[in-house]
Formats: structure tokens, sequence, C-alpha cells
């Protein structure tokens, strides 16, 4: 496994080190999971930013119900679960 180097302060490590021994797991997987975890979380984040701004325009939060409604008719394509 190649690996970096990051500097993070001594109660970070610490707390690393804390989780990563409650998890017995090692530090870099207890480290991969965070900074997912974050990724995802900063995503959702914007996504919901973008959802507030669409809902302070009217006209662009009616086109977006009315794209909605539109793409409800494919929910009846008759498609059986398979």
């Amino acid at each position: 496994m190649v690996s970096e180097i990051v500097r993070i302060r001594p109660d970070t490590h610490a707390k690393l080190k804390q989780l990563a021994k409650e998890e017995g797991e090692s530090m870099p997987d207890v480290l991969d999971r965070a900074v997912e975890a974050y990724r995802r979380q900063q995503f959702l984040q914007g996504l919901a930013n973008d959802f507030a701004a669409l809902r302070s325009d009217p006209k662009a939060w009616a086109d977006e119900l009315a794209e909605r409604q539109a793409w409800d008719a494919t929910l009846a394509d008759d498609l059986k679960d398979e």
C-alpha cells in the first residue's frame, strides 16, 4: 500500500488512535472512513443548499415540480419486478 504523510494535531492523533483501538481497526482505515463520511456529508449539504436556492425561486421551483410530474409518468411503464 502506498502511503502519504499528513500532519495532524496531537489531539486529533490521540482521537484517531483511540477510535482505531475501540473499533479494532488500523488508524488509516478509520481515517479513510472518516474522510469518506465527511465527503458524503459535504455532498449532501451542497445538494441541500442547491435545493434551497431552487425553492427560493418560485419559477425555477415550479419548473422543477413540473419536470418531476412529467417523470412520474414513467412509474407506470408496466415493467414487472425481475
